[in-house]
């Protein structure tokens, strides 16, 4: 039996030291397999941090350029503020000048609406005078056809009417035809025209 059991302990040392080695192999497996993984990390971090700088860069040049683009669109309506505020200032100085014309031009409209109303009541007026005398004429006339009509023309005056006929009529004889019968007549004319017109 102790043969057996001095076998058995060799071969547990054996087995022992095999473990040992085996675990020792595989201890040595893990840090290369850690050793591995972290050299795989590095890698991977060093690729990001490439790829990351790549885009910060790019990111940094699209900002460069919007920041120019920025700046250029700043003067322009700077400009274009300033153009604007020059046709604000003319608008203002136009807009006062035709403001200070239309005041100027104020009392003459003002006078020539004045004359027209006058020139309307004037017209009235003409017309109303020329339908009386009109109508005054006429009347007139009819007296006169209606005294012929009755005259006394179908009895013999008498000497003293005969001598005041023949006076008046004389006396009428050298006188040129009045300023009133010239003036009457123009104002038939006139209002003989004036219906014709206005009809």
């Amino acid at each position: 039996m102790t043969f057996v059991s001095g076998y058995s302990r060799k071969g547990n040392y054996a087995v022992i030291r095999q473990s040992k080695q085996t675990f020792n192999d595989l201890e040595g497996v893990l840090e290369m397999i850690i050793d591995l993984s972290v050299a795989l990390v590095a890698i991977a971090f060093a690729v990001l941090v490439y790829f990351l700088i790549k885009t910060l860069k790019s990111a940094k040049e699209s900002l460069d350029k919007v920041s120019q683009t920025l700046q250029e669109v700043q003067k322009t309506i700077d400009e274009l503020t300033y153009e604007v505020k020059t046709t604000v200032r003319h608008a203002n100085d136009i807009t006062a000048d035709v403001q200070s014309k239309i005041q100027k031009i104020d009392p003459i409209v003002d006078s020539v609406k004045n004359l027209g109303d006058v020139m309307n009541e004037l017209t009235l007026t003409m017309k109303q005078v020329s339908v009386t005398v009109i109508e005054k004429y006429r009347k007139s006339r009819e007296l006169k056809e209606k005294a012929k009509a009755v005259s006394v023309e179908s009895t013999p005056p008498s000497p003293a009417e005969e001598r005041t006929v023949k006076s008046y009529d004389s006396a009428n004889a050298k006188k040129s035809p009045g300023k009133i019968a010239m003036a009457l007549k123009g104002v038939d004319t006139a209002a003989t025209i004036w219906q014709k017109f206005r009809h």
